[in-house]
């Protein structure tokens, strides 16, 4: 890896989110969910992509893969209108939560992903 890539990487903020959903909060939390995700990634520069998921045969079991141009950038995004009224509105509805750091075993390969996903 060049030294330009091995900085960037550094930079980097990667997350994954793994949630417990209470299941009669599910549909309405995945509502809240996706208009969060989607607002993150359209008015925050610095919110490379916010990409929730579920377990197809445990769907109340959602992962969010968090990817942020910084930690800076990560902790504007907790600043928002649009996360603090997800994290008010869903606060009841999970079950459990829990931050998982990551660090990008290819930030190159990543990058060739997101261009490939907009062919």
């Amino acid at each position: 890896m060049n030294n330009i890539a091995h900085a960037q990487q550094q930079e980097v903020m990667v997350r994954i989110s793994e949630i417990e959903i209470l299941p009669q909060q599910l549909e309405e939390y995945k509502t809240i969910l996706k208009h969060e995700a989607e607002a993150s990634v359209r008015m925050e520069e610095g919110v490379i992509a916010i990409f929730p998921m579920f377990q197809k045969e445990n769907p109340t079991q959602v992962r969010i893969l968090e990817i942020y141009r910084d930690l800076q950038a990560y902790q504007s995004h907790l600043k928002t209108e649009h996360f603090l009224k997800y994290k008010t509105a869903t606060l009841n509805m999970v079950r459990s939560l829990k931050l998982v750091d990551m660090d990008a075993l290819d930030l190159e390969a990543a990058t060739r992903i997101f261009i490939k996903l907009k062919q």
